[in-house]
């Protein structure tokens, strides 16, 4: 039996990516915190977005939840939406973003 982990998960959401900018939002940092059950039966997701107006947010949601739901062994997903702190590119997202995007510290 394989056992669902955290870097598991956080790899099968590398895929999905900000439809405006086309970049992870795994990379992006928007993927705050990873929860995994034990059994792997549950699996919660707390994550940002890049604003919260951004008009794509509930398709990236969405797409989470479906990922989530996808994986193998897992009966139930969440998706906890925070906006508190506000995203942060300079902290949050990888090295490789922040050059792409032209932040440096």
């Amino acid at each position: 039996m394989n056992e669902l982990t955290v870097d598991a998960v956080r790899e099968s959401l590398r895929p999905i990516q900000d439809p405006e900018i086309f970049i992870s939002i795994v990379d992006l940092g928007l993927i705050r915190t990873i929860e995994v059950s034990p059994d792997g039966s549950k699996v919660k997701v707390t994550m940002t977005l890049t604003t919260p107006f951004c008009p794509e947010g509930p398709m990236i949601v969405e797409a989470v939840n479906e990922t989530l739901r996808a994986l193998p062994g897992v009966h139930e997903a969440e998706v906890d939406l925070q906006w508190n702190p506000p995203w942060d590119p300079r902290k949050e997202a990888s090295d490789e973003v922040k050059a792409e995007l032209g932040i440096w510290d």
